[in-house]
């Protein structure tokens, strides 16, 4: 395929082979572990004959110069490097072996009017509308309570994942952060490879604002949407055990988002939220 990828996305490519190549033995691909190594795993050159591609070809790769990539050569490199299928999708995304889609940042009018009535009807569950980096565009009264008062955040910072690693107090109502901030960054990662553009937008910003999260970005983890239970410690009703159900919305890549109690207690907790915050939601 043509090479049409921003210099961002292609540093991406050579970060993420790097990163995996230091992950593998020579013993676990039947090579003779001979000599000094400087760095872990194995060498650029191995990794070359495994996909029996040219060494100076990967090296270049590896580097993020402007070269031609097949999807052929893409899945000799993936077995070369034990890729796994998160793994090895991530690698074609950001080679651009995919149908990418850009994200949305904003969230149309109409497109909130449509999820308004739907998020609001979900309550006292909490919902919202977000995009596939963690922007919150569209919310429920239960969702607004759940973290702090998300009214009184200004639109261009109701973002999950700034909050979460910008502002201690929202970090805390999570009862397992560092599972929790491990888990978001990975699928942070794994967004790039669709939306080259996420680079210089919020990744970059919170990589400046927040160590935590330079260092887990550097681990080039990647992650899907998953269903999954999350434990909160709401500041009106104390820890909450909440189901999180993602819906794709597929034409315009944004997501739904809906938390169900996991157990009896965190049902009525919920519903104890809602008449507490009835007054406040009016005003």
């Amino acid at each position: 395929m043509t090479e049409t990828r921003p210099a961002a996305i292609r540093r991406e490519i050579g970060d993420f082979l790097r990163s995996r190549r230091e992950r593998v033995t020579p013993q676990q691909v039947g090579l003779p572990s001979t000599g000094r190594r400087r760095t872990p795993g194995l060498r650029r050159e191995e990794v070359a004959v495994l996909a029996g591609v040219g060494v100076t070809w990967y090296t270049w790769l590896e580097q993020g110069r402007p070269i031609n990539v097949s999807v052929h050569v893409l899945q000799a490199i993936a077995r070369a490097l034990r890729l796994d299928d998160i793994e090895r999708r991530h690698l074609h995304q950001l080679a651009g072996s995919s149908t990418p889609r850009a994200e949305p940042t904003e969230c149309a009018p109409e497109l909130t009017a449509a999820f308004q009535p739907v998020l609001d009807k979900l309550d006292p569950f909490p919902a919202c509308l977000q995009t596939p980096l963690f922007d919150v565009v569209a919310y429920n009264r239960a969702y607004r309570f759940l973290f702090t008062d998300l009214d009184l955040i200004p639109p261009g910072e109701r973002n999950c994942a700034v909050q979460f690693f910008t502002d201690p107090d929202w970090r805390s109502r999570y009862v397992d952060g560092e599972l929790v901030a491990a888990r978001m960054v990975a699928r942070m990662r794994a967004e790039v490879g669709t939306d080259p553009g996420a680079l210089a937008g919020v990744v970059d910003d919170l990589r400046e604002r927040s160590e935590d999260f330079a260092r887990l970005w550097a681990r080039h983890d990647v992650l899907p949407q998953q269903y999954e239970t999350k434990r909160l410690d709401s500041p009106l009703v104390g820890q909450l055990q909440l189901n999180f159900v993602s819906t794709s919305v597929s034409a315009t890549g944004h997501r739904m988002v809906v938390m169900t109690p996991a157990d009896e207690s965190t049902s009525l907790r919920l519903t104890q939220m809602a008449d507490l915050t009835v007054a406040t939601a009016r005003m």
